[in-house]
């Protein structure tokens, strides 16, 4: 991954000497995440439900085009991202010695920072591609138990996930302003070795990488475009 950034900053660098040239914005856009996740439950291959998240996902970036076909971009984005595990298994404790399957729906709120490329007819259609590395700040898990809510657990910067989350994003860009995203984190979800207040380790065994596809709108339009595409 480090190599990775390391070839969009050596391409960035090579390119200064046309910053003078080229065109510099800022767009800003929602996205509508439909997520799921790859999970292994103990060496066991399980699914995830479908998980919708409208909000709140907020983008905003910063664009240098240095021509009408290749381009850089990056910036902020605040994002709900999570997943629904039907046949989680609940540790074995003191007080629980009996493990049940229960549904858990898991989600966190990041702060992510996008590093990409713009590839193609930038003033229509075309795909872009890159890394971005989120912060999760807000964290939040519910258990389901016969159809009815039995727990919620939330925490700030919480020990039950992740520091840091590394992922690989892909795109294309439609005309008018619309576009669709496919994004997959290449970090688990959980922190496996998280040890809850009664002893036990609750992801313990479980590795879950989140991935969703989302539509996104008007991301890559700034003042300078009309809606016939065309620069002004």
């Amino acid at each position: 991954m480090t190599r990775l950034i390391t070839i969009v900053l050596f391409v960035f660098l090579l390119s200064t000497k046309g910053i003078s040239q080229s065109k510099t914005y800022v767009t800003s856009g929602l996205e509508l995440i439909f997520s799921w996740a790859e999970i292994s439950d103990n060496n066991k291959g399980e699914s995830a439900d479908l998980r919708f998240a409208p909000v709140i996902n907020l983008q905003s970036f910063t664009h240098l085009d240095f021509s009408n076909n290749f381009g850089l971009f990056s910036g902020l984005a605040v994002r709900n991202v999570g997943y629904i595990y039907g046949n989680y298994k609940t540790p074995i404790s003191p007080s629980n010695s009996v493990s049940t399957t229960v549904e858990k729906r898991f989600r966190s709120y990041n702060l992510g920072i996008p590093v990409a490329f713009k590839l193609g007819n930038l003033s229509k259609m075309f795909i872009y591609a890159g890394y971005e590395l989120e912060i999760p700040f807000l964290y939040k898990e519910k258990k389901y138990e016969g159809g009815d809510k039995t727990e919620k657990i939330t925490g700030w910067f919480s020990d039950r996930q992740q520091s840091i989350y590394h992922s690989l994003l892909v795109g294309i860009q439609f005309p008018y302003g619309m576009n669709l995203k496919f994004k997959y984190y290449l970090t688990e979800f959980h922190n496996q070795n998280y040890v809850s207040n009664d002893g036990t380790k609750p992801y313990a065994g479980l590795m879950s990488n989140v991935f969703y596809i989302s539509l996104n709108s008007m991301l890559f339009r700034n003042s300078s475009f009309d809606p016939s595409g065309k620069e002004e």
